[in-house]
């Protein structure tokens, strides 16, 4: 009879076993007592006392890079952040090919080294330290929260224009805190003290710490509360609350508030990297560099639109002069001016010239307007896909935090 044991213990240390010293136990290593069975098995629980005791001292070795040939991308697996995160990939033209809507791995076509991992959030965060994942799209929230300024997690795009939200302290409009609108007014009620500390309701149990410490706030408690955390003031389990707002629609529901100075941060959606991942796994450096060109292009041009227009004129200068002269017109993209070449009488002439200027979706309506007023005629609106630069301005940060 033999005893298999796990990786972990089969490679722990032993004044008596180099570690390729193959542990297996023989039926003498067994006894019976009553209906028990009895294993005398000192070495192994003298493993696992010592891995035990390695983590809790918080001295365990960092994990490192394991061999494999796919980069994997974290997204998230549920909710209005997961369907946004395989719409803007797909924006970006990477379609996510998931087979099964129940699997948790999926293919990019376009990437055809990574594959797509789909899970929680605060999972994504966990494995990106754990090597497990070597991209991924979470909120900023998240991150601050699981991943509290791990020096290998790495921002590679932090604005993906969707899951806008804030964490934020909220108080009851009634009672005690009918006159409170600061943190500061809140800070300093006399109620509060080491006794009766301030009850603070959240699932971020490391950013509230955090932010009551910087802000002085010293008569404190954090707990979390099952189900909604708005209920848990008019429970009489907590004072206030902090948790993520969007709308602020849900608070007023529930008879709460912000108040000024309980902003802990703001948060969106996120590109997220392991530093080692990025400088030690080959092909993880390549595959960022196209992604974060793809984003870039398209978050650029997200709500640009081109404007084409055609209009007479002496000269390519003097219909320049015309449209910078309108104050819509002057600080936009452009204008680029190209001659409207026509044939009459058996000539070839320039009869028009045609204009074309970039304008965002705020100042479309009075830039096509303005264009019009100073001669513009046929005017063509499309929207814009992609605006492609030079150079990727995150890239070369991105490359400078990497010190590459």
């Amino acid at each position: 009879m033999s005893l298999l044991l796990p990786a972990n213990l089969q490679q722990c240390p032993s004044p008596s076993l180099s570690p390729s010293t193959p542990l297996f136990f023989s039926p003498s290593s067994f006894s019976f007592v009553g209906t028990r069975l009895r294993c005398r098995l000192r070495l192994v629980t003298s493993c696992v006392t010592s891995v035990q005791s390695t983590v809790a001292n918080g001295s365990a070795p960092a994990p490192v890079v394991v061999e494999r040939e796919q980069i994997r991308l974290g997204l998230p697996s549920k909710g209005r952040m997961a369907a946004d995160s395989i719409d803007l990939l797909k924006d970006c033209q990477l379609f996510v090919k998931q087979v099964n809507p129940r699997q948790y791995v999926a293919q990019i076509p376009q990437l055809p080294n990574t594959e797509v991992w789909f899970q929680r959030p605060k999972d994504i965060v966990r494995k990106l330290l754990s090597g497990d994942l070597d991209l991924g799209i979470v909120g900023l929230d998240t991150l601050s929260e699981y991943g509290q300024e791990n020096e290998d997690l790495i921002i590679v795009h932090e604005a993906l224009n969707f899951g806008d939200c804030h964490l934020s302290i909220a108080i009851p409009n009634y009672g005690i805190y009918e006159n409170i609108n600061s943190l500061k007014e809140l800070a300093e009620m006399p109620q509060w003290s080491e006794e009766r500390p301030l009850r603070v309701a959240t699932g971020f149990t490391y950013l509230g710490p955090k932010f009551m410490e910087a802000n002085g706030i010293k008569h404190v408690t954090f707990s979390t509360a099952d189900g909604a955390l708005e209920a848990a003031p008019a429970m009489g389990i907590a004072d206030c609350i902090l948790d993520l707002v969007s709308s602020g629609t849900t608070l007023k529901e529930n008879n709460l508030r912000e108040i000024e100075g309980g902003v802990v941060l703001e948060s969106q959606a996120a590109l997220v990297a392991s530093r080692r991942a990025l400088t030690e796994r080959k092909g993880a450096l390549n595959t960022v560099h196209e992604i974060l060109e793809r984003l870039e292009a398209h978050l650029k041009a997200d709500g640009q639109f081109t404007v084409v227009a055609n209009m007479r004129g002496n000269s390519a200068q003097e219909v320049a002069e015309r449209v910078l002269s309108q104050p819509s017109l002057s600080g936009l993209q452009g204008p680029t001016i190209s001659p409207v070449y026509c044939k009459q009488d058996g000539k070839v002439s320039i009869d028009y010239y045609a204009i074309v200027i970039c304008v965002p979706k705020k100042a479309l309506y009075e830039s096509v307007k303005q264009l019009r007023a100073v001669g513009g005629s046929g005017v063509l609106i499309s929207p814009l896909t992609y605006i492609f630069d030079e150079d990727t301005p995150r890239w070369g940060r991105l490359l400078r935090k990497l010190k590459l």
